[in-house]
């Protein structure tokens, strides 16, 4: 038997112990297919007395990630720990600068650093693999910078943060608030420690950048991402949304324009007709769009022990087997830096307004749409308080920057009681 590949897993979190398992269990698969054996030889993780759940018997313990990235008995150096700078940075610069080659599940640190990162690799003769760091267990990466190398890129679309797809498909079937079912993703245990990582899009965004620099040839760029969570939408939202054959959706839009590169993680209306209006639970899906392809779906499981560590792996096979791709699809030095551009296509728009119950009220908000240059398409009022009206508009295609002088023309006004929302209503 040929030489092994020598593995050493800093971080024993979910994602860790499912590369631990999937490699314990299915070493004579793994060796066949990858054309050697894989082997753990070392691990490191806050705590060496945890119970995971499986057996480290047979793997030397590294208190410090950083002294197992410089051990000289590995290959392959995989980082499952997190975090965009800290212990992660560093064991990965360390595991860089002793020659190894580095699989990563950690978005934050790429979306960040990945550029210095990659190009530092290259200069060494080593690759950095992260198909584990966007979409689960859906093999993106490995679409755009293999499959799809002979397209242009034409638009990405993603529902990319599978939290937030739960909370908005939990809200739509049970009828609960956003309140509600975020405390109940809580408890769950879907939440990130900071939960504005899932909720505010920041999670999303992050994976959305990483896709953006594969397909455009661009560097990262996670500043350039335009960011809104989905902490505004309301279950009045969620129905009317549903009333007129859309449904609500955290989604990423990524495409390179005359003006620059459009990144924006923002919460849309889609058909409820389309792929991503029929997608639900914590599932992910990513829409690639190409010169030569047309389209192409991609549908998976975002994240979990399983799909996250059968991405882990699928990386570790390549490297194993030789294939070594640059890892943004082409070499890091001449990745470009992206102008970041706002979204200027015109597009309908979903507004939602609620406006004091007194006569003259919604004339005045018509009347501001109007001098905009935005026509109505459809408009409802729904039942009112004694102290509001809720109103709902649905524009003809308006460009965002008309719709923004509108919506700042209407907070100057003495008619509404309430911030209003804006959602974009996405073309599919």
């Amino acid at each position: 038997m040929t030489t092994p590949l020598r593995i050493g897993i800093a971080g024993l979190g979910t994602v860790g112990v499912g590369v631990v398992k999937i490699i314990r269990q299915k070493a004579n698969l793994l060796a066949t297919r990858a054309g050697r054996p894989i082997e753990i030889i070392a691990v490191s993780a806050r705590s060496k007395d945890k119970d995971r759940g499986v057996s480290l018997a047979g793997y030397a313990w590294e208190d410090d990630p950083v002294k197992l990235a410089q051990r000289d008995d590995i290959d392959v150096f995989v980082e499952l720990m997190g975090g965009s700078d800290g212990p992660a940075k560093a064991a990965t610069e360390a595991a860089i600068a002793a020659g190894k080659d580095v699989v990563t599940a950690n978005k934050a640190l790429l979306a960040i650093h990945g550029q210095s990162l990659a190009q530092t690799a290259e200069k060494a003769g080593k690759i950095i693999r992260f198909e584990a760091a966007v979409a689960g267990g859906i093999p993106v990466v490995k679409t755009l910078t293999e499959g799809l190398a002979g397209n242009d890129i034409t638009r990405i679309l993603g529902v990319m943060n599978g939290t937030c797809n739960y909370i908005l498909t939990r809200m739509q079937s049970a009828g609960l608030s956003y309140e509600e079912v975020f405390e109940e993703a809580n408890q769950l245990g879907y939440l990130e420690a900071d939960p504005n990582l899932d909720v505010g899009g920041i999670d999303a965004g992050h994976k959305l950048a990483l896709l953006s620099a594969i397909a455009y040839g661009t560097q990262v760029d996670f500043d350039g991402v335009e960011l809104q969570g989905i902490g505004a939408i309301t279950i009045e939202d969620i129905h009317s949304a549903a009333d007129m054959g859309y449904r609500i959706k955290l989604l990423g839009v990524a495409q390179m324009t005359g003006r620059g590169l459009e990144q924006r993680m923002t919460p849309c209306l889609v058909p409820e007709t389309s792929p991503l209006g029929q997608l639900e639970g914590g599932t992910n899906m990513v829409v690639l769009e190409g010169d030569a392809v047309e389209q192409v779906v991609l549908r998976g499981p975002g994240a979990g022990e399983g799909p996250t560590a059968s991405a882990v792996m699928g990386d570790v096979v390549d490297i194993a087997r030789g294939i070594r791709p640059y890892s943004f699809g082409q070499p890091a030095a001449g990745l470009s830096k992206s102008k970041p551009a706002s979204s200027a296509a015109p597009a309908p728009y979903y507004l939602r307004f609620a406006l004091q119950d007194k006569p003259g009220a919604l004339a005045k908000i018509a009347s501001v749409l109007g001098e905009a240059g935005i026509s109505i398409d459809r408009m409802r009022q729904y039942g009112h308080s004694d102290t509001d009206a809720p109103v709902l508009i649905v524009t003809h295609k308006a460009s965002k920057a008309d719709l923004m002088s509108a919506i700042e023309a209407m907070r100057k006004l003495d008619v509404l009681t309430g911030e209003p929302v804006a959602l974009r209503i996405e073309d599919l």
